[in-house]
């Protein structure tokens, strides 16, 4: 079945199901995606006020006042920023467990060094609720993080209501007897409108940080908003950085810090890049492994190898009992244990893995390895490239990802018809952190263009 191209250029360029989707578009409206963070500890941040007490938060005061923060239509970076502005405090002393989606409704756990239920009070933002559930001894983390529980309305389905619970039906249980769904990096991680994280990263890692910086600054998208892509054509054709900062759009923040240092620097793209917080930045080299990651699963789908078996040469991970992989327990499986690993891969003590691409991390062995080894050929870039000798605090050990993921709950809620005789439809699921709900949406609705259809 063939897939878009932006999928191809992401390295998705395979589906696991063979079903047609039932297409439709999601997010046409910011409530008809909500997330709801879930902790290790089984607690949930809700979008509706709930009670929760959730690490063992206590009334008695203690260093980190553990919060819910709901947001509608934010950005996760600037929804923080905002609180830190709003409390006069650093940026720094507000602790979250992960980024969720700008363009939903989210609700999600953060701690505020120092803060105090009053503080919490004090937060009045726009499309934005922080409420307080208790004290804790420890900031947010992403090792507190179990993952998310997703409701996604998919909208102007052009399809009858029967086809949609039957091919929702076929696709979820060819999903489930997988083994879970393939563990692809989704279209979030590298930009749908203008998919160049990934590209920035790797310029930085192959030094060529002016290259890097014109790429994030400057390169143009035919979906992004007008007024953004004509500022970037214009800094592309005159590469002046005073003009740009006064001509470049208020929304385009992280450009616009980048262009003030850049005025006054011209010549300082490393000093430019370390004016993005850091969490930021370090996402355009992780895009990058995310990248390569997902050529590696691609070629492994389309060799015919399942998620649910190991062959030998594979790596393996551990599983948690909460159902999280422990990729720092992880064997290379062997003629020796192959077939007790692949029984301990059914019973879901273990999980089959392929390697994210870093200094350390070894690449896998047997019919894989010449894979890996191809795609990294390719691209043009090796392990050694990864210590990011421009930006050395961007290096990049590497490591392992499981290539499955269960699909939690996967329900259809609800099909109801609009106008002009189209569907729309609510599906409910949960998935482990660092998991997709658009890679999950990707097979359920196989859209010829995922930027149209919301993605």
């Amino acid at each position: 079945m063939p897939v878009p191209e932006i999928d191809e250029r992401l390295g998705i360029a395979t589906y696991l199901t063979d079903t047609a989707g039932i297409g439709g578009v999601i997010k046409q409206s910011v409530d008809d995606f909500e997330v709801e963070e879930v902790l290790v500890d089984g607690s949930k941040a809700t979008v509706e006020a709930a009670e929760s007490r959730a690490l063992g938060a206590s009334d008695r005061r203690q260093r980190y006042l553990l919060c819910v923060l709901v947001k509608r239509n934010w950005d996760t970076f600037i929804a923080v920023k905002n609180i830190a502005r709003e409390l006069g405090i650093s940026q720094a002393q507000i602790r979250i467990a992960g980024i969720k989606d700008a363009k939903a409704v989210t609700a999600q756990h953060l701690t505020i060094e120092n803060g105090t239920v009053e503080d919490a009070a004090r937060v009045k933002v726009k499309d934005m609720i922080l409420r307080p559930v208790g004290y804790v001894r420890e900031p947010m983390a992403l090792y507190y993080l179990l993952g998310n529980s997703f409701k996604i309305t998919i909208q102007a389905i052009q399809q009858p209501a029967e086809a949609i619970k039957k091919q929702v039906a076929e696709i979820t249980r060819k999903i489930e007897e997988a083994g879970g769904m393939p563990n692809f990096f989704g279209h979030q991680r590298f930009g749908t409108t203008r998919p160049i994280t990934h590209l920035v990263g790797k310029a930085i890692l192959k030094g060529n940080l002016e290259d890097a910086a014109m790429l994030f600054l400057a390169k143009p998208s035919a979906d992004e908003h007008p007024d953004s892509r004509s500022s970037r054509e214009e800094l592309q054709s005159t590469r002046n950085f005073q003009a740009a900062l006064t001509g470049f759009p208020k929304q385009l923040r992280f450009e616009r810090l980048m262009l003030r240092h850049l005025a006054d620097e011209p010549d300082d793209f490393a000093g430019a890049f370390r004016r993005l917080p850091r969490r930021l930045l370090m996402l355009f080299v992780q895009a990058y492994q995310s990248y390569l990651f997902n050529r590696f699963l691609t070629l492994r789908l389309q060799s015919g190898f399942t998620l649910g078996r190991a062959e030998v040469g594979d790596w393996v991970v551990g599983v948690e009992r909460s159902g999280l992989p422990m990729v720092n327990v992880a064997k290379m499986v062997d003629e020796s244990n192959c077939v007790e690993v692949n029984e301990s891969v059914k019973a879901g003590r273990l999980r089959v893995a392929l390697p994210i691409v870093g200094v350390k991390q070894q690449f896998s062995r047997g019919a894989m390895k010449p894979m890996e080894l191809q795609v990294l050929e390719e691209e043009r870039v090796e392990p050694e490239d990864f210590r990011a000798s421009a930006l050395p605090e961007l290096g990049r050990r590497g490591g392992l990802r499981a290539v499955a993921s269960p699909a939690k709950d996967c329900r259809l809620l609800d099909i109801s018809d609009q106008a002009g005789g189209e569907y729309h439809a609510t599906l409910s699921f949960t998935l482990l952190r660092g998991c997709y709900a658009t890679v999950l949406l990707r097979e359920i609705m196989k859209s010829v263009d995922p930027v149209g259809a919301g993605f």
